[in-house]
């Protein structure tokens, strides 16, 4: 008996009968160009950059042997032998140091019972530049120590090629040399180690390099040169090569920059530094730690070769102080040590194929390890700083909270508090990401925090804008008429007259009561626009959060180009500041009611904020070497002012700085007007219905006036003092709707639209 056989699941067919379609083609096959393009997708994903990868590779490559090949030959210049690079000994003269000398005399070794010099230098450096052109001097030139100073510059120009003068225009490039006046620089300082074959190395010299940043006042570019060379710890000198950024210079060169008899001892230091770099490079290369070389910004270029001269002024610090100093300073213990002297240096930058000579002058340092404490501390108080802020703000928050709470507060003071936190943001990632190490880990958290203090505050803007545009779109409509008086005859109460239409009189008879006058129709609002940017311009026109948020994101663009600046962003940052207040200021008077703000806010906020701008743009030593800007003071006082004007607003009144033809301008509405007193011989002796707890407003019958006009019987005219406490317990919306003032004030804390016909509600 045979087998059953099987049979697809779906449409019950044999699957092994000879002939059916099920056995031709047991599996569809994916078509070959389906499959050809996935897999050539899958190839693009996992070799996209090994086209970047080999042009690397060959670059490091090339690097090593052009590497192997300096050393080889170097090596072999030092020990005598045959070598090529022999013929650059025919760049050395003998007129750049006496050039030099006459303006910055070199140090000498020093009594080490008595003074001494810093051994390292690594840290940052700033100071002040004077510019000669060494093509043009007059007779008898600026300010130098020798009165020879302009033959020896001639001198040194003597050999130099300077008459075509477009190849010397583009050398120069288009950096501006003669306005340069400032210079920043960076310096790291190292000692080679003896060890293998270069033990018996000099311990007296150390291998220097770094940056130096040419400044232009009144511009934010930047001209950068790259140096490299030696520093001679027992007298403080530095002889150095400089270049542009993107053009390199040969340590081995810097042999001849030395006096001749430190020529020796300073070549095998630069070998030793040479193989270091080989071996470096050797072990990036096995292990594939290999980068992409650095690309070259856009920027001021210039092929210019400058040689870099420098002094350490010394210290009456004695040696073995000065190494324990050091040591405290590299690896803190926590001992006692001398008292940190002040570090500062001279220098010459000099380019001969350029005839440029630049003198440093006052030039002042600081540690890397005491610039990156510096950092630390600065960054815990700013973290303190930016907490009591969030703990103010989530203080008000909570005041401000209700309705009748952020009807009363401008939504324009936290949004441009927003912005100065997007600021403080932007620059402390910025910090961040330059401070390398420890450092850089403690500024993220002011960072963070000034990241939650800008959403904070930026929602809450928004949330203020959005309890205040109903208010804001009422002010913009035409109010209706007043309730008028009614005759004494008649038996109206004001509680009823919304939902009935007469009344009856005391004969039976109805006649007809006196009805508000119907609000001003309101315009029909047009169509919105069909295309997409009319659309967009009339929904921001339109709603209030929408035309906020715009504001704030074009805001916040501008923050972030031109963070980048300096002048640009203080100017922008003081005026946030000067300004933070003014706007609640405004809309206290204008609505005539106080600001809603808590002193201990307003104070703190103040302070804290205080605390930035004035470290930053008053204290001479800060951490981003900012001068000091004395406009600052006036910024303070602004805002010490606006300040004293919202605490007063609470006590004074609103309005009270702004003369009375002023304040007649800001009108409210008036929940409490004269309106008819009930019928004395009615049997209820009640205004109407409250239409929030549907009790009845009742009068005090002592409250009605006796033999007066019947015309004046009107709660609010006539005996004035004694129905002044009546008129706060009644509230008469501008919709026409009675209620209690205690029920309409406790509503209006939860929303400010009536509970009736929901229409938009002024605040009470």
């Amino acid at each position: 008996m045979n087998a059953p056989e099987p049979r697809d699941a779906e449409a019950g067919t044999p699957t092994n009968v000879p002939g059916t379609d099920a056995q031709q083609q047991p599996q569809r096959q994916r078509g070959s160009i389906t499959s050809f393009l996935f897999f050539s997708f899958i190839l693009f994903m996992l070799t996209n950059n090994r086209g970047d990868e080999i042009v690397v590779v060959n670059q490091y490559k090339e690097a090593l042997d052009s590497m192997v090949f300096q050393l080889g030959n170097y090596s072999a210049w030092l020990n005598g032998t045959s070598a090529n690079f022999s013929v650059v000994q025919a760049d050395s003269d003998t007129t750049t140091l006496p050039l030099i000398e006459s303006i910055m005399p070199f140090g000498v070794r020093l009594d080490p019972f008595q003074s001494s010099y810093y051994s390292n230098l690594t840290g940052f450096w700033k100071g002040d530049l004077q510019f000669y052109n060494l093509t043009s001097l007059p007779k008898g030139a600026a300010n130098t120590s020798k009165p020879g100073w302009k033959t020896l510059a001639d001198q040194f120009m003597a050999n130099a090629n300077m008459t075509n003068v477009t190849e010397v225009a583009e050398r120069m490039g288009s950096w501006n040399w003669t306005a340069s006046n400032k210079f920043t620089m960076s310096i790291r300082d190292k000692a080679i180690l003896p060890l293998g074959t270069f033990a018996n190395i000099s311990q007296d010299i150390a291998i220097i390099h770094g940056k130096i940043d040419l400044i232009e006042p009144g511009t934010e570019e930047e001209l950068r040169l790259e140096f490299d060379g030696v520093h001679f710890l027992s007298n403080g000198s530095i002889y150095t090569l400089a270049e542009p950024t993107g053009r390199f210079t040969d340590l081995r060169e810097v042999s001849f920059l030395v006096p001749e008899h430190r020529l020796n001892e300073t070549g095998h230091v630069i070998e030793a530094e040479l193989a270091a770099r080989l071996v470096k490079l050797q072990e990036k290369f096995s292990i594939g730690g290999m980068e992409s070389p650095e690309q070259q910004d856009d920027g001021p270029i210039s092929r210019c070769s400058f040689k870099f001269f420098g002094q350490t002024d010394p210290t009456n610090v004695p040696e073995y102080l000065m190494q324990e100093l050091e040591t405290e300073i590299q690896k803190p213990t926590g001992i006692a040590t001398a008292k940190a002297p002040p570090l500062t240096i001279q220098g010459v930058l000099v380019s001969r194929n350029c005839g440029i000579l630049y003198e440093l002058k006052e030039a002042t340092g600081v540690k890397s390890q005491g610039l990156y404490r510096k950092i630390t501390t600065y960054a815990g108080t700013a973290t303190l700083v930016n907490l009591i802020l969030l703990f103010l703000l989530s203080r008000q928050i909570t005041r401000s909270r209700s309705a009748a709470g952020l009807a009363r507060v401008s939504r324009y003071p936290f949004f441009l508090q927003s912005l100065i936190d997007a600021v403080a943001f932007v620059g402390h990632i910025t910090m961040a990401i330059i401070a390398d190490g420890r450092p850089s880990i403690s500024v993220v958290a002011p960072a963070g925090i000034s990241c939650i203090l800008f959403i904070y505050e930026a929602q809450f803007a928004v949330l203020i804008g959005q309890i205040q545009a109903p208010e804001d779109a009422e002010t913009l409509r035409p109010q209706p008429a007043p309730l008028p008086p009614l005759p004494q005859s008649s038996q109206a109460q004001p509680g009823t007259t919304q939902d009935d239409s007469a009344e009856r009189s005391n004969d039976g008879q109805s006649t007809p009561v006196s009805q508000p006058a119907p609000a001003a129709a309101v315009p029909r609002p047009p169509e919105p626009p069909r295309t997409f940017f009319r659309f967009f311009i009339h929904h921001i026109r339109t709603d209030p959060g929408a035309r906020l948020w715009t504001i704030m994101s074009f805001c916040l663009i501008v923050v972030f180009r031109v963070v980048v600046m300096l002048s640009l962003p203080l100017l922008f940052i003081g005026s946030l500041y000067g300004f933070m207040w003014l706007p609640q200021l405004y809309r206290s008077a204008k609505r005539g009611r106080s600001s809603g703000l808590h002193a201990e806010y307003t104070i703190g906020v103040t302070l804290c904020r205080l605390f930035f701008i004035l470290y930053f743009l008053v204290c001479p030593k800060n951490i981003l070497d900012v001068e000091p800007r004395t406009w600052i003071w006036s910024v303070a006082l602004l805002m010490g002012i606006q300040v004293g004007i919202i605490i007063l607003q609470e006590h004074v009144g609103p309005a009270f700085f702004l003369p009375k033809r002023m304040t007649t301008q800001s009108h409210m509405y008036d929940y409490h007007p004269p309106i008819p007193l009930p019928d004395p011989e009615a049997p209820e002796q009640s205004l109407g219905d409250c239409s929030i707890c549907m009790d009845a407003i009742l009068v005090d019958p002592s409250l009605r006036q006796r033999g007066g006009d019947e015309k004046e019987q009107l709660l609010g005219l006539g005996g004035w003092g004694q129905a002044a406490g009546m008129k706060k317990s009644y509230s008469l919306a501008p919709c026409h709707h009675l209620f209690h003032t205690a029920c309409l004030e406790r509503w209006l804390a939860i929303k400010n639209i009536c509970p009736q016909c929901r229409r938009p509600l002024p605040p009470l």
